[in-house]
């Protein structure tokens, strides 16, 4: 089996040096750490990479321009930002931006080697503290108080899909339907709730 191999990307140096000790004696490959966006971006020109450790606030380009340029120019690489931000500001942009995973760099070494693997798994993973704020942006919002009505039973049985972290084609494996469909499932959620955010979606659905 191939080894992960992961870009981190901090401006913190000791906690590169930490990280990196951390993910190589837990059999991935780092392929290079980076202290701002602009770094990051020069290292992915010559090395291929599996997933991105991010933070947020950094010198030069910071981590949410960082992760929009991920998934425009490197679709493929899984991003999980580490920080110790988690104001409404700060989470909405990452996860909106399409970031797979959301911790704080307090949770410890077991929390994100378990991050790394589920996200590699194609599963999405937020911190329980990110996951209360994110609760709370949404209760602000007249739109996303709970699932209408209008839902249909296959589309509640995607939403229980969705809520489990699973990734469109682990749902139209479990469904036995294409990913195609799935997709359209989703895309009706999306209008019946206000919801055009995956990550919110599930938090709507928790709620």
């Amino acid at each position: 089996m191939d080894k992960i191999k992961v870009l981190i990307v901090d401006d913190e140096t000791l906690l590169l040096e930490s990280l990196e000790i951390i993910l190589t004696l837990n059999d991935m490959e780092v392929i290079g750490t980076a202290h701002d966006g602009n770094e990051a971006l020069s290292i992915l020109e010559k090395q291929e990479c599996s997933l991105a450790l991010v933070d947020l606030n950094m010198k030069g380009m910071g981590g949410i321009e960082l992760i929009g340029r991920l998934k425009s120019d490197y679709p493929e690489i899984k991003i999980l930002v580490l920080t110790t931000f988690y104001d409404d500001k700060n989470i909405t942009a990452a996860i909106s931006g399409g970031a797979d995973g959301y911790l704080l760099k307090d949770s410890g070494k077991d929390a994100i080697l378990g991050a790394v693997e589920q996200i590699m798994g194609g599963r999405n993973v937020i911190d329980n503290r990110v996951m209360c704020r994110l609760a709370a942006i949404m209760s602000s919002s007249a739109k996303t108080e709970t699932l209408p009505d209008s839902i249909t039973e296959r589309e509640k049985e995607v939403c229980s899909l969705l809520a489990q972290g699973l990734t469109n084609r682990q749902i139209a494996e479990t469904l036995y339907i294409s990913e195609g469909t799935v997709k359209n499932y989703i895309s009706s959620i999306y209008d019946k709730t206000g919801i055009h955010d995956r990550a919110k979606l599930i938090v709507a659905i928790k709620g």
